[in-house]
């Protein structure tokens, strides 16, 4: 393992030439890990593998600066074993969470010694919508099923209004919102669910996303910072991708009674940077995948949230390094 206070870090992501460097949440963290002296490489996960029982991966070493069209230079490749060369890796692949990225989760669940951010087990076992379940009293009514005249009648029974998702999706992505009077709705409801062949996610619309859906990123369990993310004019999603707004995001009562609930079992499970969803005091999503919004959160509250996370994961690698 490196000597010293420097970690190496692996950042198992989607390419990082094609990053938004001023949104990219893991841009961020890498940028901050370099700025305070760690060695900072990036993989993509088709390039993890176990060699006789030990991690593997072909990754690149990468330098990093906040200048459009400039922002990274990357090194050779180079074979790193993980377990003897890499202190800390960050499963960072956005979602889907397909074949493939199921994978190379399970890949890197079998590091022994490496930090894994966050516990693979974990987020294997945990779908960001499905979990959100584990807390049914902190959600609007909600209900899982591939059967559409189930979907129907939940609708009916809760009032007429029924926001749709598809259990895998992210950003906003095959997520509708449908009425009885909708005259595309039973499409929408068999696109949804494949013509019964796949599960989605039925939910009761909630009116008070008109004034936002706040996002809250937790670090092991405690807030981190908060984002408001207001719909567009004419639209029902909040996701900054399709149009939504950020704005201040203060915590209420509410959210801090669903954060007190939410952190025991985030701790318990090893995820260790977690974003979640509120709408009008309840709970609606737990994305543990690869959590967004430090950056906006930054430019709105002026602050550098990324500092914080790193800070921790230096922590941790120290009482790993110890242990």
């Amino acid at each position: 393992m490196p000597t010293g206070n420097a970690l190496t870090l692996l950042f198992v992501m989607d390419p990082i030439q094609t990053v938004n460097i001023r949104e990219d949440t893991t841009f961020a963290l890498m940028l901050e890990a370099q700025r305070r002296g760690h060695r900072v490489y990036y993989a993509d996960p088709d390039d993890l593998g176990v060699d006789r029982g030990r991690v593997v991966a072909l990754a690149a070493p990468v330098v990093l600066r906040r200048e459009p069209g400039r922002h990274v230079d990357v090194g050779p490749r180079e074979r790193l074993d993980l377990d003897a060369q890499v202190d800390v890796a960050f499963q960072r692949k956005d979602p889907p969470v397909d074949a493939a990225y199921i994978a190379a989760t399970q890949v890197l669940g079998v590091c022994r010694r490496t930090l894994v951010l966050n516990r693979p087990s974990s987020i294997l076992a945990f779908n960001e919508k499905l979990f959100a379940l584990h807390f049914a009293d902190l959600m609007p009514p909600t209900i899982v099923t591939r059967d559409i005249a189930e979907l129907r009648g939940f609708m009916a029974e809760i009032g007429g209004e029924l926001v749709v998702k598809p259990l895998g999706g992210r950003g906003g992505e095959g997520v509708f919102v449908v009425s009885a009077s909708d005259r595309n709705l039973g499409s929408i409801l068999e696109q949804a669910t494949d013509f019964g062949r796949r599960r989605a996610m039925g939910q009761q619309f909630l009116p008070a996303v008109r004034e936002g859906d706040k996002r809250i990123l937790l670090l092991e369990g405690e807030p981190l910072g908060a984002l408001l993310r207001v719909p567009a004019k004419g639209e029902f999603r909040a996701n900054l991708h399709v149009g939504g707004a950020g704005a201040r995001g203060v915590l209420d009562d509410a959210d801090r009674r669903i954060v007190e609930r939410l952190a025991p079992e985030l701790r318990r499970e090893g995820l260790f940077f977690v974003g979640i969803d509120v709408i009008g005091g309840r709970l609606t999503e737990i994305n543990v995948t690869s959590p967004t919004c430090i950056q906006e959160i930054d430019a709105i509250d002026g602050v550098c949230l990324e500092t914080q996370v790193i800070e921790r994961v230096e922590l941790r690698a120290a009482e790993r390094r110890g242990a």
